[in-house]
């Protein structure tokens, strides 16, 4: 099922949902203040429901099922902008089952803190018959991002409330990306968790140890996602895949692509992939990969499973007029 940016209301139930993102370029870097440009990912995706039950507040998702004020520590970030949301809808704090079913793996990189937040306000807010803005939507979201990633930029869930690839700076204007061609992506799960908010500490550890050396790198990093923007709207395909790679190295020498990932890379690029990168905060979590076409893309697919990835997505970032 390709996940929308619907809301749905019925006289018992309320529905949200909100589809995933990938970072193309610019992980880590974009915490100290260079670009990055993300896309959204239809391909996975959550949807949460709300329902009127009597009793104290519910919460049922494959994590955790019972009371939500006994829910455990690694959901705090979501109740607490639960709890947000509701106070500022006006809503009783009691007489709700929020139902959250999502098909993106945690920890991998791919927004599913962020997704979850998204597509759970969403329903309250339908729930209340409210409508909402786009900064109130992102104020509550970031309420859970601030808990999962401990610094968060910002870029999680404007991309999931978004249909188009977004350029993000931070304390800058939002901007989006109209792709000039096709391009075909494949995203693979190396099957192990990454944990963002550690990678992006022990990055700002290397930066206070060696300032001059890794600022170098996070510089390079941001020159390389002004490049993939170049290659996005114009250059094309090939420029692109090299831009990859390019990051892939600098991202490398931050520490956080370990053996796992660089597996799977490696292999990418022997089988034809144009570029290939980690996708995300890293040590663990997805790579993605730039394929010729939508044949070489649906082998390079097969290739990755046979070699152990433990789930593969071929997609397809569509040109835009």
């Amino acid at each position: 099922m390709s996940i929308e940016k619907v809301t749905t209301t019925t006289e018992q139930t309320a529905t949200g949902i909100a589809h995933s993102k990938l970072i193309l370029i610019g992980e880590h870097a974009v915490v100290h203040g260079q670009p990055a440009i993300a896309i959204p990912f239809p391909l996975v995706g959550v949807e949460s429901t709300i329902e009127e039950i009597k009793g104290p507040i519910m919460f049922d998702s494959t994590f955790y099922q019972g009371p939500m004020n006994s829910a455990p520590i690694t959901l705090e970030g979501i109740i607490n902008s639960i709890e947000a949301t509701i106070e500022h809808l006006q809503l009783p704090k009691n007489n709700l089952l929020i139902r959250v079913t999502s098909s993106i793996p945690p920890g991998k990189g791919l927004g599913s803190s962020a997704s979850v937040a998204i597509a759970v306000i969403r329903s309250l807010f339908a729930y209340a018959n409210v409508s909402y803005t786009e900064e109130e939507l992102l104020h509550f979201a970031n309420i859970a991002e601030t808990f999962a990633h401990g610094q968060p930029s910002g870029i999680d869930t404007l991309t999931i409330t978004s249909e188009s690839p977004v350029w993000f700076e931070k304390d800058q204007s939002i901007q989006y990306i109209k792709p000039g061609s096709d391009f075909h992506f494949i995203v693979a799960d190396s099957g192990r968790i990454g944990d963002t908010r550690s990678a992006v500490e022990s990055v700002a550890h290397l930066l206070r140890k060696a300032p001059e050396k890794i600022q170098r790198k996070i510089n390079r990093i941001g020159d390389l996602t002004h490049h993939a923007k170049h290659a996005l709207e114009k250059a094309g395909k090939n420029f692109l895949g090299q831009i990859l790679n390019e990051a892939q190295k600098e991202l490398e020498a931050l520490g956080v692509s370990d053996a796992g990932l660089n597996k799977l890379i490696d292999l990418a690029r022997e089988e034809g992939a144009l570029g290939a990168k980690l996708t995300g905060g890293g040590n663990g979590g997805c790579i993605i990969a730039l394929a010729e076409n939508e044949v070489h893309s649906r082998q390079l697919a097969e290739k990755l499973k046979k070699f152990g990835a433990h789930a593969v997505w071929p997609f397809v970032l569509r040109k835009q007029n």
